[in-house]
């Protein structure tokens, strides 16, 4: 009998989340409201930032966030092609053009400030940072870019709740940041996102657009604070569900231990490959990982073929993987597009193998059998 399939990623669910949800549910009170607030409390606590503004998704956290920064049509914000298209698309739906930059290198699949820099140009009106994989960009570069220019800073953290750089936590490090809570992320809430930000007045019309610019919220007129309300802006309907700030709370509680578990199977899977080069690389190092959030486990193989044949003999031994990410200036939707050398490289070459908290230690070594016998040495 075929072993059973082993996912890529799983959430971290037990019945504390069932009651979480069933309160909710027993509440009568489903859309936003108090659990809403007193998740974007705690998850500002949690990442060291004054305010936070959850909303319906990431994407949906990344346009408030260029919104309510005042992009438009003729303005240009630099962003890497290394990441999910929603990162460019939230730019692009305010009217702004992304521009893309290239990452430093294959051992650092991060935006790098040196591209960047060249950048830059009169339209420029911001820089978004990724953090890919959990590990937190080089954001004293980009801040001195900011600075120097007098440009926004964004993180796209939607890989980093809990990550670190030298200067503090992801969340804490931009103008404003942004969190994915998708079914895959490290805190899962189904659908769901954050923007995190110590500026009042981009927290301000971001709460405002959250809810069609709309003076009061359903919760406010509920609670006898308003009658009626004022539309003193087009908004948007990216409110979330109080469902998901209640799976928010409690997974927010869980995240210390479930990101040390991340770590602690990334050191294993880095001691399993130690040496081997036919197998290939993980990018960063082990003392990176100890600040990251090691959201995924990138594999860079040697070719495009090599990754291919481990795409291969995965799918064959039941053993999910996945690729992050093509790069998003080789979609049609954004072409036409300058080469990026290293971001293509990279792409070409990387597959994802499975890291999720539940993953018991012989699941690392059912995934390092994919690979030669001595790429497993060192692994116990």
């Amino acid at each position: 009998m075929s072993e059973q399939q082993l996912p890529l990623s799983a959430p971290s669910f037990g019945e504390e989340e069932v009651e979480a949800v069933a309160e909710v549910v027993r509440s009568a009170w489903l859309t936003m409201g108090p659990r809403t607030a007193a998740f974007e409390a705690r998850f500002a606590e949690f990442v060291g930032s004054r305010n936070a503004v959850m909303a319906s998704s990431c994407t949906a956290a990344l346009h408030l966030a260029f919104a309510a920064l005042d992009l438009g049509p003729g303005d240009e914000v630099i962003v890497p092609s290394l990441t999910f298209v929603a990162t460019a698309n939230a730019v692009a739906y305010t009217g702004a053009t992304p521009v893309f930059a290239d990452i430093v290198s294959p051992e650092r699949p991060l935006i790098d400030p040196e591209a960047v820099r060249a950048l830059i140009g009169p339209r420029t009106k911001a820089i978004c940072a990724v953090h890919y994989a959990g590990y937190v960009a080089d954001m004293a570069a980009l801040r001195a870019l900011c600075d120097r220019h007098s440009l926004a800073l964004v993180e796209d953290a939607a890989h980093s709740p809990g990550a670190r750089g030298p200067e503090g936590p992801a969340g804490s490090l931009g103008d404003v940041s942004c969190f994915s809570f998708f079914s895959n992320k490290n805190l899962v809430t189904g659908e769901g996102g954050m923007s995190t930000s110590d500026d009042d007045h981009l927290v301000a019309r971001m709460r405002l657009l959250r809810a069609h610019g709309m003076t009061a919220t359903s919760w406010d007129r509920e609670r006898g604070h308003a009658s009626g309300y004022d539309v003193v802006e087009r908004g948007y309907n990216y409110r979330p569900s109080e469902l998901e700030a209640a799976l928010g709370m409690v997974q927010l509680g869980k995240l210390p231990w479930m990101l040390e578990r991340r770590r602690e199977l990334v050191a294993r899977y880095r001691r399993g490959l130690a040496g081997v080069p036919e197998a290939g690389f993980i990018p960063f190092d082990e003392e990176l990982d100890r600040m990251s959030s090691c959201h995924i486990l990138p594999l860079v193989t040697p070719s495009a073929e090599a990754r291919e044949a481990v795409r291969a003999a995965a799918a064959e031994a039941r053993i999910q993987t996945s690729v992050h990410y093509q790069p998003v200036h080789g979609f049609k939707v954004f072409q036409p597009q300058a080469s990026l050398p290293i971001t293509e490289d990279y792409a070409r070459r990387e597959v994802t193998l499975p890291l999720y908290p539940a993953m018991d230690d012989a699941d690392v070594d059912r995934v390092l059998a994919l690979f030669p016998v001595r790429a497993r040495a060192g692994v116990a």
